[in-house]
């Protein structure tokens, strides 16, 4: 996060010197030196070189078709803004008081999860509180869980599920640890996490007993449960921002010309370490980050590189176990390639994930992937700061990957916002992945120095036209979606059919603000089928199961993980669209740990299907 700033000289030790970004910049310059001297050489070699006779070859150039491209209009769609209509009263409170303490413009995520099994989807939302020896918060100020009636209207009943705890929350994971069919919650915070079991319509905290609530100063941001060993059980990763502290944030004094204090970038926090739990099978997990190969270092200084936001557990190189990338702010992202047991290498650089197009380290936010393409390719999306394009990273073979924002027509409209959540879904269920983020600035007063920014600023909605026009994806024209272009401060962002309607829903976040949930009232006529996945074998929610569909001729692939865009879990049912095709002719389900693919056959549109791990 960079921004125009003065302030004064800071003290020697709070500055974090040698990250990657300057070791970038001095690789760059020693390449182009030793590009000069190669290319000197180069010269005075073809200056001095014998002459050789040498029998010419008549070579007939090689003519390519021509394609043409033609340029594609997204369909109009309307999401509608329902949040007071349903239910939801919900005021994000940050504890701000004036002192411009990071964390307080970072935060809150949000889960759609059937917490008490009815088979809808319920939604909770998380909260902060007030800072130690400000006045006290508010009675509300506390992550707020809301039951769903199925018709997408919403009860309160935060009181009576345990999880009125007052922490300064940040974000929220949500996994079967335990495997006893009730999803249990995690919620991340500035100083301790907790978790919290889900004992059967109310959850009892649990934190010190299954050893998660790492340290008592940490900033924790995104977690995520994902089955990294293929054992059964989930295991739990949770991202850590930045060595933050208020005596520190105080004392840098960020500023803003003409604007006074403000909410400093973390360059000059250092960075930090992860945590990984393993899950030991008892209701108690094991910190191993250290041993599994998730603690990376700065190579100059030994410094913790990490500045982590957001995780996508996604298993990119198809072998079966689920890798995991690294959203990191103003460092280079990581990708840990699961190498199987527990164990990880990290590889963003050599994948060409770490940096953006043109080999800088961004301000990375909020993160998806998915087959966004009728074929094999994976998009990789990563939500990035103002005056930075979301990058969008593609590979074919899930090994090498290129950022291709620009040419899939993402990186222009892109630039100018700053992006927090990022997801894809098949809003119009036409058979392809659509991409959505929400953007918002950290700075209320912004505008005042940098005219072209904004503090509110409206969502995107990209729209997935397939291949063979000029680009894969189009931006949605902001008159033609409703109320999802309503200007906000977008933080998390989720998604779930709340209303039994068969298409997707969203909900947005804000910072010290109401959320906003958006009704998708599409008339496209597309059908379309919903998949619950149930382990035996694997975890009970068959969190990161891969499912192929089939479907009028049209193959879709998607992977269950609730854990993605920002500080925010979305529904473990799969969503999806099947175009005009009224059933799916067929249904590949590769199971998490499990070699053999389960084909279940001819399910019909417009229901939800149930299928079991055989």
């Amino acid at each position: 996060m960079t921004e125009e700033q003065e302030r004064e000289e800071p003290l020697e030790d709070e500055l974090v010197a040698g990250d990657d970004t300057v070791i970038l910049r001095a690789l760059k310059v020693s390449a182009v030196a030793l590009a000069a001297i190669l290319a000197l050489i180069a010269v005075l070699y073809f200056v001095l070189r014998p002459e050789k006779t040498e029998q010419e070859i008549d070579e007939k150039p090689i003519v390519l078709p021509e394609v043409q491209a033609v340029e594609a209009s997204a369909p109009r769609v309307a999401f509608r803004d329902v949040t007071a209509a349903s239910g939801i009263d919900f005021v994000h409170f940050n504890g701000a008081r004036g002192e411009k303490l990071l964390p307080e413009t970072m935060g809150g995520g949000c889960a759609f999860f059937d917490f008490d099994l009815d088979g809808d989807q319920d939604l909770l939302l998380v909260n902060g509180s007030s800072w130690p020896g400000d006045p006290a918060s508010p009675a509300s100020a506390t992550s707020r869980l809301y039951a769903n009636d199925g018709m997408g209207r919403f009860k309160d009943i935060t009181a009576s599920s345990g999880l009125a705890v007052k922490v300064y929350g940040m974000g929220v994971a949500v996994g079967d640890y335990d495997n006893d069919g009730r999803p249990d919650v995690f919620i991340t915070a500035v100083n301790e996490n907790r978790l919290f079991r889900n004992v059967g319509g109310r959850f009892e905290d649990v934190t010190g007993a299954a050893g998660v609530a790492g340290g008592g100063t940490t900033w924790s941001s995104s977690a995520g449960f994902f089955d990294c060993d293929n054992d059964g059980d989930l295991d739990l990763f949770v991202c850590n921002y930045v060595t933050w502290s208020r005596k520190i944030d105080v004392a840098l004094d960020y500023r803003l010309t003409g604007v006074g204090r403000a909410y400093g970038p973390p360059t000059n926090f250092e960075g930090t370490q992860p945590y990984f739990y393993l899950n030991n099978g008892d209701g108690t997990f094991t910190e191993s980050a250290g041993k599994a190969g998730l603690h990376v270092r700065n190579r100059a200084t030994g410094k913790p590189v990490a500045k982590a936001l957001a995780l996508l557990p996604f298993d990119f190189n198809r072998d079966g176990n689920l890798d995991l990338f690294v959203a990191n702010d103003t460092v280079r992202n990581f990708l840990y390639v699961n190498k199987g047991g527990g164990v990880f290498e990290e590889a963003g650089e050599e994948a060409g994930v770490a940096y953006d197009g043109t080999g800088s380290a961004t301000g990375a936010m909020g993160v998806d992937a998915n087959y966004y393409r009728d074929d094999d390719s994976v998009g990789l999306g990563v939500g990035n700061f103002a005056n930075e394009m979301s990058s969008f990273y593609v590979s074919e073979d899930g090994q090498f990957f290129s950022d291709e924002a620009i040419g899939e027509g993402i990186g222009p409209v892109s630039r100018q916002m700053l992006s927090f959540g990022l997801f894809f879904f098949d809003y119009d269920l036409d058979g392809r992945f659509d991409l959505f983020q929400t953007n918002g600035h950290l700075e209320e007063e912004i505008n005042k120095v940098q005219p072209s920014q904004h503090y509110r600023q409206p969502s995107q909605l990209f729209w997935n036209c397939g291949t063979g026009f000029k680009s894969c994806f189009v931006p949605v024209d902001e008159k033609t979606t409703g109320d999802l272009a309503k200007p906000v401060v977008g933080r998390g962002a989720a998604y779930a059919d709340i209303d039994g309607d068969g298409d997707l829903d969203c909900l947005i976040t804000q910072t010290g603000d109401r959320p906003l949930l958006l009704r998708n009232d599409q008339e496209g006529g597309n059908n379309w089928l919903r998949l619950k996945l149930v382990g035996r074998l694997c975890n009970r929610d068959a969190i990161g199961a891969t499912v192929t569909l089939v479907a009028g001729g049209a193959r879709i692939r998607q992977q269950v993980m609730p854990s993605r865009s920002y500080l925010s879990q979305v529904e473990t049912v799969l969503t999806f669209g099947l175009g005009a095709a009224k059933q799916a002719e067929e249904l590949r389900i590769r199971w998490p740990g499990d070699k053999k693919v389960q084909v279940v056959r001819n399910l019909q549109a417009g229901k939800l299907h149930r299928i079991e791990q055989d």
